[in-house]
This record gives structure tokens, sequence and C-alpha cells, in this order.
């Protein structure tokens, strides 16, 4: 009589995670059950048992990824004192998220890229969340121009210019671009926007 060992009990926590490195490296609409349940080890029952579909899987996914990979970037943002600090730090940030992954880019701005009457509500979702992300950059600048760091009349431009670069950082990372590329897109915008900030800082120098 053969005698089996217990089954390795399913890790939930674990599924979950491996279905984020999933969805980011694949997108949505390319993942199947069958490459979840693959990555996983389970099968199709274990998955929905655990998930129920696969777009709830991929909405646990997103708060995963914003809950870990893509916490820091609005965190760095609100939280740096001197606004050219922050920004500097969110698009550094914004780096590390794009290039934490093997496919590169971020899950927010890769993750579902064109909307069907499948995949609507999490278009939506991300796009809620690109678009809440830049209202923190506005934010931010808006605070900045209110302590004079940054003229008042810059703040929507920059904002635009911003949030522009940080999109972009992920396209280019998921195009294959290294670090020192994406770092150098940065010191350029970085660049520009203190030409255009003005404010104390730019006064203080001239």
């Amino acid at each position: 009589m053969t005698i089996r060992g217990r089954p390795r009990a399913f890790d939930r926590e674990q599924a979950l995670q491996t279905a984020l490195i999933t969805f980011w490296e694949k997108g949505y609409d390319l993942t199947q059950v069958a490459d979840l349940t693959a990555a996983m080890g389970i099968k199709p029952p274990s998955f929905y048992a655990a998930f129920g579909s696969k777009q709830a899987a991929f909405n646990e996914a997103i708060d995963l990824y914003l809950r870990t990979v893509g916490s820091k970037t609005i965190h760095v943002l609100e939280q740096t004192p001197a606004v050219n600090d922050a920004i500097r730090a969110m698009l550094a940030e914004s780096i590390n998220a794009a290039l934490s992954a093997p496919a590169g880019g971020c899950l927010l701005i890769l993750g579902v890229i064109h909307r069907t009457p499948d995949n609507a509500q999490l278009c939506q979702r991300l796009e809620d969340i690109r678009i809440s992300n830049v209202d923190s950059i506005r934010n931010r600048l808006q605070r900045a121009a209110e302590e004079g760091e940054l003229a008042a009349t810059a703040v929507e431009g920059l904002t635009q210019l911003i949030a522009t670069v940080l999109q972009g950082l992920s396209l280019r990372a998921r195009d294959g671009a290294t670090r020192e590329e994406l770092e150098l897109a940065v010191e350029g915008a970085m660049a520009v926007f203190e030409q255009l900030a003005g404010g104390k800082r730019q006064a203080s120098a001239q």
C-alpha cells in the first residue's frame, strides 16, 4: 500500500501574487484562466473557488499592486517636503515600479489597453486610478504654489507634463528601456520642470 503525503495547502496570498505577475506580464485580455491556473499550479475548480472569476482575480491583483509596488509613488510625492525633490522622488519610484516585473511597465497603465464590453468595468477602474494620480500631482503642485515654491500659473502645465512623463516611463519600460535610459528622461523632465516652475526657487537663483 502506497502512503501518500498530505497535499500541500493552498496559499491564497501566494496565488494572488502569482496572478498579479501574470496579469502584469500579459495584460487582462490576453490572460486566460488556464494561464493563471498553470502559473498557480492548481486546477480550474480551485481557482474559481478561491477567486470567483478572472475579473475578480484581476480586481484583487489591482488591490495588491496598490498596496505594494504601486504604493510608494504617490506616498513620496505627498511626503517629500520640497516640491522639486517630491517630483523627482515620485518619478524615481515610478521607474522602480516599472522595472520590478520581467515584462516592465505599470499594471495601472498597461493592465487593460482596449475597452470592450467584457472589460469595461476594469478599464474604468484603472482610468479612475490614473486620474486620481494626476489629481495628486496637481494637488501637490498647488500646495507648492501656495508655499511660494512655484508660480501658480505654472501648476496646470506642470501637472500635465509630469503626468505624461509618469505614464511614458511605463511604456518605455515595457519596450525594454534600461534604468539608465529612463533616468535620463527624468533628468530632462526635471530640467524643464525647474525652468517652468518660477517661484522662490528660481527667483533666488537669479
